[in-house]
């Protein structure tokens, strides 16, 4: 096997003519297999394609492979045309253009080009490339790209991925959406995750899924849209898919068990802790318009005769299960909100003083049934960060967040922003 460098890509050699012994071209080279290799995969043989057929040649029948010319230790007609094989793992089909996950920079990034190198006579897969220089290079500009980089002393420098880092998601390769290290999908932003979450193809999610701890799923899970989330749901087993609820606020995960099947909504209802599976039960009846259809009830209060250092106790007690600490209500007996106060106003009170004497009295409140617009209205008239929700009987259920309602209502204003500019108004 003849090499004229010590690596290459795969965008250099595939459509290449291959040529046969005799000097002609009995094809153009559309692919490249490779098979599992210690300790990288090694390319087995390479799919030939000429008119509307397809040959299978093995990588031992080739005399050369490069950047320059691929070619045949004989005829074809001499060489055996390899059977194909349902798990054989192509790297045009299987590998380039797939996601990969960039840990490093928590984020999702492309696999630009395949980085091929002479291992022990054969030739292995050595690296991916996800950087702008494998784009140029597919397309033929990067010769050009570095004279200009060259003269102006700016180089793009290559940003590839080793192989050796890379792991697949499932023992079989084929058609598989690619990761690194999957153990540490957990460090990822939340918001990072759902995206990685979201991009994979249905098979591979349970894969992905039962590598996460249920905060981690959870937290991602809380970012997506929740038919999206319910469909990663479904495809746990049950028990995990119940941890997993039980870290979500309530609202959301009630948002999720909303999209399900009643009876699967119900079966994992029965498998989480009773006192969270009571307070997602009591979302679950609201409508989805309505503030107790969007509200959370998870909220901090204490009584009226605590005191500042009291109410500051409770925020370390119970805001790590919190979602939103915007404020403590100030509830009687009833359970009937008499003020509020900001964490801020907290923390610059004296300990000493009583909550009372820092509250706002007469909060701003609307009903479950409200509907969600008049929620919007007061967190905008009075800038809330959080709106009360009151039952039939006038205590406190549960807070709208503003971060809730204008999530609701942003796709509304962008959709009428986009028919306003087609209408000229």
């Amino acid at each position: 096997m003849s090499q004229h460098a010590k690596d290459l890509f795969l965008s250099a050699v595939l459509d290449r003519p291959v040529i046969s012994r005799s000097g002609r071209e009995v094809g153009r080279l559309h692919d490249v297999a490779m098979s599992p290799g210690d300790p990288l995969p090694v390319v087995h043989h390479v799919l030939v394609r000429h008119g509307r057929g397809t040959r299978r040649v093995a990588f031992a029948d080739l005399s050369m492979f490069n950047d320059v010319v691929v070619s045949l230790t004989g005829e074809p007609e001499n060489l055996p045309d390899l059977p194909e094989s349902q798990d054989e793992v192509l790297m045009r089909r299987d590998i380039l253009d797939k996601q990969i996950v960039d840990v490093d920079g928590a984020r999702v990034v492309r696999v630009n080009d395949l980085k091929l190198a002479m291992e022990r006579g054969g030739v292995c897969l050595a690296a991916v490339d996800v950087g702008f220089r494998g784009i140029l290079r597919r397309l033929g500009y990067l010769r050009a790209w570095d004279f200009l980089g060259g003269v102006l002393k700016r180089r793009l420098a290559p940003k590839e991925i080793d192989w050796l880092l890379v792991q697949p998601l499932e023992t079989n390769l084929s058609r598989l959406t690619l990761t690194v290290t999957r153990d540490k999908l957990s460090d990822l932003h939340p918001a990072d995750l759902a995206n990685i979450l979201a991009q994979l193809p249905h098979s591979n999610v349970g894969a992905v899924l039962s590598s996460l701890d249920a905060e981690a799923a959870g937290e991602a899970m809380g970012e997506m849209e929740p038919e999206d989330s319910s469909r990663l749901l479904s495809q746990m087993e049950s028990a995990h898919a119940a941890d997993v609820l039980e870290e979500m606020p309530p609202d959301e995960a009630a948002d999720v068990l909303a999209e399900l099947p009643d009876d699967k909504a119900q079966e994992l209802l029965a498998q989480m802790d009773p006192e969270d599976a009571e307070k997602v039960q009591e979302l679950l009846e609201h409508e989805d318009d309505t503030a107790g259809g969007l509200m959370n009830n998870e909220f901090l209060f204490v009584t009226p005769d605590a005191a500042v250092d009291d109410a500051l106790r409770q925020v370390r007690l119970l805001g790590a299960e919190t979602d939103s600490i915007y404020y403590m209500y100030v509830l009687d007996p009833e359970e009937r909100p008499l003020g509020v106060v900001s964490l801020k106003r907290l923390l610059l009170a004296e300990g000493d003083d009583p909550v009372t004497e820092v509250m706002s009295r007469n909060p701003k409140t609307v009903r479950v049934d409200s509907p969600l617009e008049d929620v919007l209205e007061l967190v905008v008239q009075y800038k809330l960060a959080a709106v009360p929700v009151l039952d039939e009987d006038g205590k406190m259920a549960g807070i709208v967040t503003a971060d809730d309602i204008m999530e609701h209502f942003l796709p509304f204003a962008l959709r009428w922003k986009q028919y306003k500019a087609t209408r000229n108004f």
